[in-house]
C-alpha cells in the first residue's frame, strides 16, 4: 500500500534566501534521488498553520522506512534544519490529494 511522508515547518527568520537556494538546488534533487515522489507543496499565507507542507509518496511503508534510516536522508534533513524551524514529520497511508 503507498504511504505518503508529511513534513511541515517554517522558514528560519533571516533565512529565507538561503533557504530557497538550497531547496531548489540540494532538497528537491536529493529527495527525487532517493526516489521519494514529490506530490504536495503548500505554503500557508495566513493562519497559525505551519509556513511550508510537503508531501511525498512512496510505494510501501517499508520502503518509506528504508529511506527515512538512510544516511543519505539524515543528511538532506541535517541540511534543511539549518534554514527552517518547528519541523515535523508522518508517515501515513497515501489517501491521495491533500493529507495534514
Amino acid at each position: 500500500m503507498p504511504v505518503k511522508i508529511i513534513m511541515t515547518w517554517d522558514i528560519a527568520p533571516e533565512h529565507e534566501q538561503e533557504y530557497f537556494e538550497f531547496v531548489v538546488r540540494e532538497f528537491i534533487p536529493g529527495v527525487q534521488r532517493l526516489g521519494l515522489e514529490l506530490q504536495d507543496a503548500w505554503a500557508t499565507v495566513f493562519g497559525s498553520h505551519p509556513q511550508i507542507l510537503v508531501g511525498a509518496v512512496l510505494p510501501s511503508a517499508s520502503k518509506a522506512e528504508n529511506i527515512l534510516e538512510s544516511s543519505e536522508w539524515k543528511s538532506l534533513q541535517n541540511q534543511l534544519m539549518d534554514f527552517v524551524i518547528n519541523y515535523e514529520q508522518k508517515l501515513v497511508n497515501s489517501r491521495g490529494g491533500f493529507q495534514f
